[in-house]
C-alpha cells in the first residue's frame, strides 16, 4: 500500500537499524479545520456497527482505504478500539475538498 505523503508531511522521520530496519515518525500535527470549513463539507451520519472499520468506511465512502484515518481524525478517534458498538461518526464528503483544507 502506497504511503500518503500528506499525512507524513512536515514529520521527522527516524531509522533504527537493529534486527531489520524500523522507521519510526514523529508525532504529527493534528489540523483542526475551521467551522466554515466545516459547514461547506457534507456530513454523512454512521452508526458504528460489528465489523466496522474505519478503512472499510474510507473504501465505501471514498473509494480509498488508505484514507481511513480522515475518519478517524475527523471523529477524534484515533483508532477503532475507542468507537463502541452504536456510537454515531460523522464521514466528511468530499473527500478532495477536506484534503485541501488539511
Amino acid at each position: 500500500m502506497a504511503m500518503n505523503p500528506k499525512r507524513f508531511a512536515g514529520r521527522y522521520k527516524f531509522v533504527n537499524y537493529g534486527a531489520g530496519v524500523t522507521r519510526q515518525y514523529s508525532t504529527p500535527t493534528i489540523f483542526r479545520i475551521t467551522q466554515a470549513q466545516r459547514r461547506s463539507l457534507t456530513e454523512v451520519p454512521h452508526i458504528w456497527k460489528t465489523g466496522d472499520r474505519f478503512y472499510k468506511l474510507a473504501a465505501t465512502y471514498y473509494g480509498r482505504p488508505q484514507l481511513w484515518w480522515v475518519i478517524a481524525m475527523y471523529n477524534n478517534t484515533p483508532t477503532e478500539g475507542h468507537v463502541k458498538l452504536g456510537d454515531a461518526i460523522i464521514i466528511p464528503t468530499p473527500i478532495e475538498q477536506l484534503l485541501r483544507y488539511l
